[in-house]
């Protein structure tokens, strides 16, 4: 169980990516007083962390619902998450919004941290493990993800804007990796289903 915490903990880390997290939370909240970005940093957090649970525990309801097989999810899902891979390691946007500084917390929140990566990969591990291991992934990732934002304006100074830029990219590629492997897993599901069938 433990190996399984750390691996999902471990995925969940990659996707949230608290670094960049960081860079952008010390650009919106310019101006700000200590205390009102220890307040934005656990705002966003709280937000990332109530959409992530409401995911892990009504994904699947949701596929029933609408009609949508597992496998065409992780099909879809490891494509966005192989697009999240691509933006980190070439620092391209394809999604990400300039926004109100005054908003701090809920675009660090959302989509930022909980975005269609982090949700598509919470539902995934629900399915391979059960509800405990993901959710208690996800309670450790955000901690942590929170301590970085808490101290980030301290971080960004200590490591520089270009070892922050470097490790994102990092983990961007490891990130398409898994992509790669949620995708090829999906496509052997729907040809098994199929055989089945």
């Amino acid at each position: 169980m433990w190996a399984e915490i750390a691996q999902s903990f471990l995925l969940l880390i990659l996707i949230l990516d608290p670094l960049l997290g960081a860079v952008v939370f010390v650009t919106l909240t310019k101006g700000m007083g200590r205390k009102e970005r220890s307040s934005q940093a656990l705002l966003a957090v709280l937000v990332a962390f109530v959409l992530l649970v409401i995911f892990l525990f009504s994904g699947r309801h949701l596929f029933s619902l609408l009609g949508v097989s597992f496998s065409s999810f992780m099909v879809a899902g490891g494509m966005i998450l192989l697009l999240l891979g691509v933006e980190e390691i070439l620092g391209l946007e394809f999604s990400r919004k300039r926004t109100d500084t005054k908003a701090a917390a809920i675009v660090i929140g959302t989509p930022l941290l909980c975005g269609p990566g982090a949700i598509t990969s919470v539902i995934i591990l629900e399915e391979r493990y059960g509800y405990l291991v993901p959710f208690l992934a996800v309670v450790l990732s955000l901690f942590v993800t929170w301590l970085i934002l808490y101290f980030a304006d301290r971080l960004a100074q200590f490591l520089g804007e270009k070892i922050i830029e470097i490790l994102s990219r990092v983990m961007g590629l490891i990130l398409a990796a898994i992509a790669v492997e949620y995708i090829k897993e999906g496509i052997l599901q729907m040809v098994s289903e199929v055989l089945k069938g």
